[in-house]
């Protein structure tokens, strides 16, 4: 019997030959369509498995101007185009033999061409200049989540699943069965599995799967969020991949690892350096630094992202790296070899997985091609220094809000040469009328603190 993931190491014809299998043994009567906005907001589009032939084609018309940052009205007719890569049997919809699956799409104009609008499409360009240097980009991405009960419509309250810690097993770890059943699910649709764990935060977990290509990551990455919620929401819980859901307690990151590899060989890998880095290493370090604040608004999306980019709970706001030191920006960890990567520790999970690797890799690409040196590592904690000595040190900040991150994003280069006009106008477009409307409402905190007083 065929299994209800396709091989991902045989050419378009196999794989097709093996989703038309599939389909027959798995009595697939549901094809879902799925795509991104320009938020990372998966969407999607059902059709019969009577119509693959059609969706295989990329046939399949959508209405561009109806998603986020996509077309104009004049100019909205866009198609999908199936990565055949991705199709996969959905577990939770198997039942008396019927069952639905999905694929993961790129938007496409009516000529055929990539859509510059879709985010995955802007992945795609940074790998293909990844690839005209010789270099293919690995990346392994952590995201973190909370479990909240949710009431009896289904809705998010701001009950915590369990009271949990770091590591702690049940019976305090409340969430080991719905971990147990994510896992269960993503396993069956082809992920890697390394593992699963309770986090420091109180109702916080990670389920942390094997790294892939950068495209792969994404769509790993992607799926990985639609499944968690899924589960969760089968055991009356709200997964929240919002970075800080509850003050005064951690928030959630999206931890991005990134190597560059040639001919084979991990590219960041030096055994005869100190640190075994190698000066292509040590040049992406040197890129990340001098573009962190540039591209900050991509990585932490949000007004809510900047709330957890504060000193005292374990998330970096110094712009700083070093070989081991947690509380700096960027860290190497001690794997060497083949496992040899760079840690990007400020992105947080409501980012656009797409655009984010994006921006990472193209800010080390910069590295790279301008021979950037990186500084000094720093091995001290940096979160129990005084202002004045980081100040000594040249360790900088991280853009403090939304607002100052849209201006950093405005003066640097690295967002319009990643994202492309589109893109980065849509997006600037969008960050500036969120941060308006949160900085024009009238918030509990101010009710509370001013409403009696004055």
């Amino acid at each position: 019997m065929a299994e209800a993931v396709i091989s991902k190491d045989k050419n378009d014809s196999e794989i097709l030959a093996e989703i038309r299998e599939i389909i027959r043994e798995k009595s697939v009567e549901l094809i879902h369509l799925q795509f991104v906005d320009i938020e990372g907001i998966l969407k999607s589009i059902t059709v019969t498995a009577e119509q693959i032939e059609d969706v295989i084609e990329g046939k399949q018309m959508f209405d561009g101007s109806s998603v986020k940052g996509f077309s104009p009205i004049n100019k909205s007719d866009l198609y999908l185009m199936p990565d055949y890569s991705t199709f996969a049997v959905l577990p939770w919809t198997v039942e008396d033999g019927y069952s639905e699956a999905r694929f993961l799409c790129s938007a496409t104009n009516p000529d055929g061409t990539l859509f510059e609008g879709d985010t995955r499409n802007v992945l795609k360009k940074t790998v293909d200049r990844a690839a005209a240097q010789g270099y293919t980009i690995s990346v392994g991405p952590e995201l973190e989540f909370f479990l909240f009960k949710a009431d009896e419509n289904g809705n998010p309250t701001m009950e915590l699943s369990d009271n949990g810690g770091y590591f702690e097993p049940s019976p305090k770890d409340l969430g080991e069965k719905v971990r147990l059943e994510i896992y269960r699910a993503l396993k069956a649709m082809g992920f890697i599995i390394e593992a699963s764990h309770h986090e420091v935060a109180e109702g916080q977990h990670e389920i942390n799967f094997k790294y892939a290509d950068a495209l792969g990551a994404a769509d790993l990455a992607t799926t990985y969020k639609w499944v968690v919620k899924t589960i969760a929401q089968k055991f009356g819980l709200h997964a929240t991949f919002m970075p800080k859901p509850v003050f005064g307690i951690n928030g959630s990151g999206m931890h991005v690892n990134m190597s560059f590899f040639k001919d084979g060989e991990n590219a960041f890998y030096d055994p005869t350096d100190e640190l075994q880095l190698s000066n292509k290493a040590y040049q992406f370090i040197g890129g990340l630094i001098e573009n962190v604040k540039n591209f900050t608004a991509v990585t932490n999306p949000l007004v809510n992202s900047y709330k957890r980019l504060v000193p005292g709970y374990e998330a970096p706001c110094y712009i700083a790296w070093s070989a081991s030191n947690r509380s700096a920006l960027i860290r190497i960890p001690a794997k060497k070899g083949m496992a040899t990567r760079v840690e990007l520790r400020c992105p947080d999970p409501s980012a656009n997985p797409y655009l984010t690797f994006a921006v990472i890799a193209s800010a080390g690409l910069d590295g790279i091609e301008k021979d950037l040196k990186a500084p000094a590592p720093i091995n001290e904690d940096i979160f129990h220094m005084t202002d004045e000595y980081r100040t000594q040190l040249g360790i900088e900040n991280l853009p403090g809000s939304l607002e100052s991150a849209v201006a950093e994003l405005e003066n640097g280069e690295i967002g319009r040469k990643t994202l492309g006009e589109h893109v980065y106008n849509k997006y600037v477009t969008a960050k500036k009328a969120e941060w308006n409307n949160y900085r024009t409402a009238v918030h509990t905190w101010e009710l509370v603190n001013y409403q009696s007083k004055f």
